[in-house]
């Protein structure tokens, strides 16, 4: 009998077992918050959390160590789990933003998403962050939907599903930047220099053959633009050349110094976060100056045709431009020389 109350016993044990699971280890998704997830063993873990300061309709997929990892609405975040080393980041649809992390274990790492502007597709940007302006963020949004113990506990799995839709009309947190001044717009100092070449070496300036070097020395200039995030910019630029030049059959020579104040009107194309192609157009005027055997002044009305690429790397750029000039200024006795030409620049931009 004690043998047989002893086997009932037992039995009744597995029974209550196997009806209510071992109650030893609860599902992970309700007992952990995955704002306040900590990496695991070796581990290191990357929340990405997007926030639009226009805010766009589509969403944008990401994808960590080329695993596609979710797609994020504005508002939204997810969290992944990644091994130490060089951890690759994402974002966008045709048009693709690159970011590189050196993942440590049992580090947390925080990056802010913002879709912007784009002729193609989604366009986004990103950026690494601090914690503190991370959590900040993620503060905001409601719970993530249940996430899987599997997929917490799998080594290197990344976590689509910690995906946190925004509260109603969030409150902005403390730690973002601010709006840029002027609703958007920067403005931004491109110095340059480079090869210029006129177009018509051989002219009559005072009445008097003259024949150019066609190659212009120096060749500088420097701009002035505000930008704005549509990718439009208007400015002024100062444009200056000097190009030596001899007086037919007297063996006298002399120089010709030109500078062309013009007003510029450009649209840059962002193809991704640090590559700008751009064309433009500008008008002004030029005035010429003359030394050596050929004295005088000469002035008129310039306009040119722009076309070049920037490579933004934060605050400060790197500008190859085409540039046509085309002007035909007049001197002091009504003669027109034509001083215009085309010529390839280099230059350095500061934006602000």
């Amino acid at each position: 009998m004690n043998r047989l109350r002893a086997g009932m016993s037992a039995g009744g044990v597995l029974v209550l077992v196997a009806l209510c699971g071992p109650f030893s280890a609860p599902p992970v998704h309700a007992q952990q918050d995955p704002r306040r997830a900590a990496p695991p063993p070796n581990k290191a873990l990357v929340f990405i959390f997007r926030s639009d300061r226009e805010p766009r309709a589509a969403l944008v997929p990401v994808t960590v160590n080329a695993e596609h990892a979710g797609d994020l609405a504005n508002g939204a975040f997810l969290v992944a789990t990644v091994d130490p080393g060089r951890t690759f980041l994402r974002a966008g649809d045709r048009v693709l933003t690159s970011l590189g992390l050196e993942a440590a274990a049992g580090q947390s790492y925080f990056v802010h998403l913002e879709a912007v502007h784009g002729m193609i597709v989604v366009q986004a940007e990103m950026r690494p962050v601090s914690e503190a302006e991370g959590r900040g963020w993620l503060a905001q949004g409601r719970l993530p939907g249940d996430m899987p113990a599997a997929a917490a506990a799998a080594p290197g799995a990344l976590q689509p599903r910690a995906v946190v839709e925004p509260a109603a009309a969030p409150a902005a947190p403390q730690a973002r930047a601010p709006a840029e001044p002027g609703g958007g717009w920067e403005m931004a100092v491109i110095a340059k220099g480079g090869t210029f070449k006129m177009a018509e070496p051989k002219q009559v300036p005072g009445g008097l053959p003259t024949t150019f070097e066609a190659a212009s020395r120096p060749v500088a200039g420097i701009e002035v633009e505000g930008r704005s995030e549509s990718g439009f910019a208007a400015g002024g630029e100062l444009f200056y050349y000097k190009n030596n030049l001899v007086l037919n059959g007297t063996g006298l020579s002399g120089q010709q110094e030109v500078a062309a104040i013009m007003v510029n009107a450009k649209y840059y194309l962002r193809l991704a976060g640090w590559l700008y192609p751009y064309v433009g157009a500008g008008i002004g005027t030029a005035v010429a100056s003359y030394g050596g055997g050929l004295k005088g002044k000469a002035s008129g009305a310039a306009y040119q045709g722009l076309a070049g690429i920037e490579l933004r790397f934060g605050h400060v750029g790197l500008n190859v431009q085409y540039k046509y000039l085309s002007s035909t200024i007049e001197d002091d006795v009504g003669v027109k020389v034509k001083v215009g030409g085309k010529g390839v620049l280099g230059g350095l931009s500061i934006i602000f």
